[in-house]
């Protein structure tokens, strides 16, 4: 028996359609409601819980700091920014760190530099490089960047400056923006998340970073949900071998506590200088701390090794019980960010996963996405996958 709540909410905003339950407590990859019902969580607040709820690390030192300082303000040096900046920087090879709240303050921040990188070198109207299936934010800025017509669809006129494109295509990418002087970028995501979990290739990427060079455009990489050590790498571009001029990250960097950041290296990290951008809540002492100790406890637990090996046997357990139903359509991913595409709109299995204890999400209407704590076991996985095969076996059979 489903543990359903009576939701009443009449001054909340109704911005999302909610699966009828509250969650009260977590432990590692487990969750409770309010009515102690148990969940096993393959979502991970959508990729943001790296170190899963009620890390024996991580909570102790959380706690320390918001007895110390929670918020001051960028007025003054914020200590903690230089070493979380330093430490993502050098795992990026990197030069500098911009500190927000969001990804899409982050994504914001990108396409504010790209833009006044090519002002600043003349270009009038800067134009960046999109793509089919990108989803980079809702702002306007960043919805204009998105492709998904439902994200984009009954707010006005668009920002203007962005060419979109299909992606693994190169010479698509040559073919439309030829004889055009106002590129100054491109902007992409390694593996497009909110897309339906569709990753970048390897060499496309590495085709991309040689014609930014040959063009002196920015390459610009969306990392806020394939980033902070996802996909078995620190950011999801590294399996490709390739350095990116402009990175934003946010979700999984601060496990819980709000942290978004903006990379940049060599010309792109000089571009803001001050009065150019800003923040109140980026870059605060308690989101700092946040930053600063889920890379030490990543580290310090061997999470990177960790996600690639129990990321490897997920995939394979769901290739092996999902990928040869009728009505499935591929899996597909890297480390602990998986996909499965079923051939028709499958939103209804968030609530049956719910009522089953199983938490995931559907994107792009028919990708089941599978994005839990790096801290999952592969006993865990195995759970994750028999309680999730049922649930799509009875839907493709509807």
């Amino acid at each position: 028996m489903t543990a359903h709540i009576e939701v009443a909410e009449p001054h909340v905003m109704t911005t999302y359609g909610r699966v009828p339950i509250a969650l009260e407590r977590g432990q590692g990859c487990r969750l409770w409601d309010i009515n102690g019902k148990e969940y096993l969580d393959a979502l991970g607040g959508i990729a943001v819980n790296t170190l899963g709820h009620n890390h024996p690390k991580f909570v102790p030192a959380i706690q320390e700091q918001v007895a110390k300082l929670i918020h001051c303000s960028n007025y003054y040096h914020v200590p903690g920014q230089e070493i979380l900046a330093r430490l993502l920087t050098e795992r990026a090879r990197m030069d500098k760190a911009f500190f927000c709240s969001t990804g899409l303050e982050a994504n914001e921040a990108a396409i504010k530099l790209a833009r006044k990188y090519g002002v600043d070198k003349g270009i009038a109207n800067p134009v960046i490089v999109v793509y089919d299936h990108a989803f980079h934010g809702r702002s306007l800025g960043t919805m204009s960047a998105t492709a998904n017509p439902k994200v984009r669809e009954g707010f006005g006129p668009l920002l203007e400056g962005f060419v979109r494109i299909p992606a693994n295509d190169i010479e698509a990418l040559k073919q439309a923006t030829e004889g055009n002087p106002n590129i100054v970028g491109v902007m992409m995501e390694p593996i497009q998340g909110e897309g339906g979990l569709h990753p970048m290739r390897a060499e496309y990427m590495q085709q991309v970073r040689a014609l930014c060079d040959a063009k002196g455009w920015l390459m610009i990489l969306d990392e806020v949900q394939s980033g902070m050590g996802r996909t078995g790498k620190w950011f999801a571009h590294q399996w490709a071998g390739i350095v990116p001029d402009i990175m934003s990250l946010a979700k999984g960097l601060g496990s819980g506590v709000p942290v978004g950041a903006l990379l940049a290296k060599g010309k792109a990290a000089e571009v803001f200088k001050p009065g150019n951008h800003g923040t109140t809540f980026g870059g605060n002492p308690l989101s700092m701390r946040a930053g600063i100790e889920t890379i030490r406890i990543m580290e310090e637990d061997g999470l990177l090794a960790h996600t690639t090996k129990v990321g490897s046997h997920l995939k394979a357990r769901l290739q092996q019980e999902l990928g040869t139903l009728p009505g499935v359509v591929e899996v597909r991913g890297e480390g602990l960010i998986i996909g499965i595409e079923l051939a028709k709109p499958c939103g209804v299995l968030l609530t049956r996963g719910a009522e089953a204890g199983l938490l995931f999400s559907v994107t792009a209407d028919t990708v089941v996405r599978l994005v839990p704590p790096l801290v999952m076991t592969e006993a865990e996985a195995d759970e994750v996958v028999a309680k999730l095969k049922p649930l799509v076996q009875q839907f493709l059979s509807e």
